[in-house]
């Protein structure tokens, strides 16, 4: 076996749009959700990522409906944007990554997202099962990969890091060939940084190539108003004490005397904003979205500077338009980010407002994390004690329902050029 060229980090981009809030567990009715609209204005904007599951509801069908239309299919490519998802998750309860079920989960995703091929596919929540049944996935990923190309970058997904560092290890050991890309949620953040501290040595010494960041508001934990309570109602692992914790933090944020002082504003930039920092050594070199014209030829063949992977989640087209902000925000605050700001057209004084806006973020997470004590660091369990996975056999479920499209597309047939004509964009 070979693994893919170019390697994963030469083309991947560091911004990756998460589709898990397509999903009843975020939101009450994700059916009601503009998912056409954003996938299609994240398009727009230069977002080239999106990553996804079959655990996730709905949310394989609603992303294949938005980029199964003619406006992509007319502006955007196949080849110009990556498709990420996973395999092994069925329920919350439920596991299965034997090789059948891995075909058959492969062949479902392709079907859904209305693709020939996957670009990355992870083993979803490795620590639910055993080694060797995370061994036998990889290595059917990896068949499928050598043998059809349906997939190209191979996996593993998870929260325990120390479970993802050993998986990582015990794959290069027994197969020779380390994983192109480990992503790990909810462990970069305001609250938790064991994604750096703990994971990220032992992840580059097993050879792992890319590590994306995911979950930056700790699925929804660093906000003001709490936890997100979607259709499935309270889903969120994390003891009583430590939302207490965050709300207090929270609170004390409220209080300080500047500007866009909110808990989750605080979190979201502290957390691209550090891990574009210290995980540029398992980044990559894709298109940033920062707003100039990028094509892929020109870093596969000369190269340019690694930004550590960041995924973002949102419900709503103003959600990834204040992200977007954020997000270029940060990229013209970097060494080189003057000359980002002018080409992109949004001038040099942007720049200035980023690196003052850094130190206010800096100044208001240190003293975030200060309240949160001995509850920084801190990570719940999982799988919870006394987890057992009920999967026995495999079986092929009913099909989800067809959805039908979301509310306030963008007009059938609008232009690249009209939907990408977005003004300025004011600073936060």
């Amino acid at each position: 076996m070979s693994q893919t060229s170019p390697r994963l980090s030469a083309v991947l981009p560091p911004l990756i749009c998460g589709t898990a809030t397509f999903n009843n567990q975020y939101n009450p009715d994700a059916y009601a959700l503009p998912t056409t609209a954003i996938v299609h204005e994240a398009l727009s904007l230069g977002v080239r990522a999106f990553d996804t599951s079959p655990y996730y509801g709905p949310a394989e069908d609603l992303l294949g409906t938005a980029l199964n239309t003619p406006f992509v299919h007319q502006n955007f490519p196949r080849r110009d944007y990556f498709l990420l998802t996973k395999v092994g998750r069925i329920s919350g309860d439920e596991f299965d990554y034997s090789a059948t079920w891995t075909r058959h989960s492969i062949q479902r995703s392709l079907e859904r997202l209305h693709t020939d091929y996957l670009d990355v596919v992870y083993c979803h929540d490795v620590e639910f099962v055993l080694p060797e049944e995370v061994l036998t996935a990889v290595k059917e990923l990896r068949r499928l990969r050598d043998e059809s190309g349906l997939v190209k970058y191979v996996g593993i997904s998870g929260y325990p890091v120390t479970t993802l560092c050993e998986l990582a290890e015990m794959i290069l050991e027994q197969t020779g060939e380390p994983l192109d890309i480990v992503m790990s949620y909810a462990n970069f953040t305001l609250q938790n940084t064991r994604l750096a501290s703990v994971a990220l040595p032992r992840l580059r010494a097993a050879g792992v190539d890319v590590v994306p960041n995911a979950s930056v508001l700790g699925m929804g934990l660093l906000r003001r108003k709490g936890v997100p309570i979607g259709a499935q109602g309270d889903f969120h692992p994390s003891p009583k004490e430590l939302r207490t914790a965050i709300q207090t933090a929270s609170d004390w944020s409220d209080a300080q005397d500047i500007k866009d002082k909110r808990i989750e504003k605080v979190a979201i930039r502290w957390a691209f904003e550090n891990w574009m920092r210290d995980g540029a050594c398992v980044g990559s070199r894709g298109d940033p979205a920062s707003g100039i014209p990028w094509i892929r030829e020109r870093i596969e063949r000369y190269g340019g500077n690694k930004l550590g992977v960041s995924v973002m989640g949102v419900s709503n087209t103003e959600e990834l338009h204040e992200t977007m902000r954020v997000w270029r925000s940060i990229l013209d605050g970097l060494d080189d980010g003057e000359k980002t700001a002018v080409d992109s057209g949004r001038g040099a004084n942007d720049r200035v407002w980023s690196l003052q806006r850094q130190k206010e973020v800096q100044i208001l997470a240190t003293g975030i994390r200060k309240v949160l004590g001995d509850w920084v660091d801190h990570a719940w369990s999982s799988p919870a004690p006394g987890f057992v996975n009920k999967r026995s056999a495999p079986t092929v479920p009913a099909p989800l329902p067809t959805p039908a499209a979301s509310p306030d597309q963008l007009p059938k047939q609008a232009s690249f050029k009209e939907v990408s004509a977005v003004r300025p964009m004011t600073q936060i």
